[in-house]
C-alpha cells in the first residue's frame, strides 16, 4: 500500500488506528525487527503544513519527555499524499487509566502533565511564527455563530455577556509553541507509570492560558485530581489569579462554542456539549466567579499530604 515509502521494505504489518478526530489517516507499523512506528498520511494539499507540523514535533522532541518522536516526512500514493513516520508510544489512553487509579496518583500523573506543557511552552519562538493578530475577533465571531444558532441552550445569556465584557482579558501572555489539544485522550499512560505525549496535528501558536480550557471540557470528567495537578504543576504552586480570569472567558466561550461546533457531528456529539456547557455554568456559578468548584484548597491539601 506504502511502497513508495522506502522504509516499507522492513515492515512486516501497517493496521489502521481510527481513533481520534484528525482527518490524518493513521496506522500502526511493526517493522520486521519488531518495533512499533505511526505513520500519519495526509492529502497532498496540506504538504506544507504538514511539513511545518514535522518541525514543530521536532522542536518538541529534543525537550526530553515521553511523545511520538519524528523519524520520517515525504510524500508517498505516488505524489498524491505527503507523510510523516514517527515512533510509537505503548500504552493504554491516560483518560482511560485515570480512573482505576488512586486520587493521590491521578494527581501526581497530572503534575506529570503540567511540568511536561511548561516544558512545550518554553520552546522559543522563531521570528516568522509570531502571530500578526490575536484571537480576540475570531472568538467573538465564534460565538456570534453559537448565538445565530438553534443549538442554544437555556440561561445562556450570562456566559455570553460574559465573554463580551472580558474578551480583551486573553491574549495578555506573550505568545508561545502550544500542542493544541493538551488533555488525557491526548496522552499515554505508559508502563512505568509516565505520561507520554502524541496528537499535536492541532498545534498553533497563541495564548499559553488558552491550553487549558479543555479541562473543564474534557479531564474533569475523567479525572478532578488530574486536572488539579496539572494545573499546580504548571504555575509551579503558584497559580496567579490572572491565569483564572483568563481561564474562565476561554471556558465560557467553549462552552457555548463547542455546542454549535458539534452540530456536524450528530445529536450525540451536541447533546454531550450541551452536557459539557451546563456543568461549566455550574463549576463557575454562573460565571460570577473564575476558580471553579472543582479546584480547591481541601483537594489540593490532601494530595500534597498524604
Amino acid at each position: 500500500m506504502f511502497g513508495d515509502i522506502e522504509s516499507s521494505v522492513d515492515w512486516e504489518s501497517v493496521t489502521p488506528v481510527s481513533k481520534g478526530w484528525s482527518s490524518d489517516k493513521k496506522y500502526q507499523i511493526r517493522t520486521k525487527e519488531g518495533e512499533e512506528l505511526l505513520l500519519r498520511v495526509s492529502d497532498i494539499e496540506l504538504f506544507d503544513a504538514k511539513k511545518k507540523e514535522f518541525e514543530i514535533i521536532t522542536k518538541y522532541s529534543e525537550l526530553g519527555f515521553n511523545m511520538s518522536k519524528p523519524i520520517e516526512f515525504g510524500t508517498c500514493n505516488e505524489g498524491r499524499s505527503v507523510y510523516m513516520l514517527l515512533s510509537w508510544v505503548e500504552g493504554s489512553d491516560l483518560e482511560e487509566a485515570l480512573p482505576k487509579l488512586s486520587e493521590k496518583e491521578q494527581y501526581l500523573l497530572g503534575r506529570q502533565a503540567g511540568t511536561i506543557l511548561r516544558k512545550i511552552h518554553s520552546v522559543p519562538l522563531d521570528k516568522d511564527d509570531i502571530p500578526q493578530k490575536t484571537k480576540k475577533e475570531k472568538k467573538l465571531l465564534q460565538l456570534s455563530k453559537y448565538e445565530d444558532s438553534q443549538v442554544r441552550v437555556s440561561d445562556d445569556e450570562i456566559a455570553v455577556k460574559y465573554v463580551k465584557d472580558n474578551i480583551d482579558q486573553i491574549w495578555k501572555e506573550q505568545p508561545v509553541y502550544l500542542h493544541g489539544d493538551y488533555h488525557p485522550g491526548n496522552l499515554i499512560y505508559m508502563k512505568d507509570s509516565t505520561i507520554g505525549v502524541i496528537d499535536f496535528n492541532r498545534w498553533e501558536v497563541g495564548d499559553p492560558y488558552e491550553e487549558f480550557y479543555k479541562l473543564e471540557s474534557f479531564g474533569i470528567e475523567v479525572s478532578v485530581p488530574y486536572c488539579i495537578g496539572q494545573i499546580d504543576a504548571y504555575f509551579q504552586d503558584d497559580v496567579p489569579m490572572d491565569f483564572w480570569i483568563v481561564n474562565a472567558v476561554y471556558v465560557a466561550h467553549a462552552s457555548l462554542y463547542s455546542i454549535k461546533w458539534a452540530e456536524k457531528f450528530g445529536q450525540d456529539e451536541i447533546d454531550g456539549m450541551t452536557r459539557r456547557a451546563i456543568q461549566a455554568f455550574d463549576d463557575f456559578e454562573n460565571f460570577k466567579e473564575c476558580i471553579p468548584k472543582w479546584y480547591t484548597d481541601k483537594y489540593r491539601k490532601q494530595y500534597e499530604e498524604e
